[in-house]
């Protein structure tokens, strides 16, 4: 399997993304996508099946999405994708769907929680 390179974001994302940095204070995307990714997979359900355009002008680089803690992720989004997919075999394309949707209910999990940190 390779690995997946670059995360787009759609322009909803993307403007949940702005809500929450001006609510926390925090100026980058990329931590704001790990802790999207995190809420999410702390959820045992699956993610809704969306069509997520990578419609806005925001991407990250794997390493830049993960920094340091890439290899922590990716075992973590392995296991949860093994775990929810039945040991399913994985192709790039489906890890990469897998974690796009994690991510799309992760921010729309930060955006309508109301108990945020302010300028963190």
């Amino acid at each position: 399997m390779q690995s997946i390179d670059i995360i787009r974001l759609s322009e909803k994302q993307k403007q949940q993304l702005i809500t929450l940095k001006r609510k926390t204070g925090i100026e980058n995307w990329n931590v704001l996508c790990r802790w999207a990714l995190c809420m999410s997979l702390a959820d045992p359900t699956e993610p809704p099946k969306e069509d997520i355009p990578s419609d806005s002008n925001v991407e990250m680089a794997w390493k830049v999405f993960a920094g340091d803690q890439s290899e922590i992720i990716k075992a973590l989004l392995l296991e949860a994708f093994h775990q929810r997919k039945n040991n399913k075999n994985v192709n790039t394309n489906d890890l990469t769907a897998f974690l796009k949707q994690h991510i799309n209910r992760g921010i729309h999990f930060l955006h309508k929680t109301t108990d945020l940190p302010s300028n963190c």
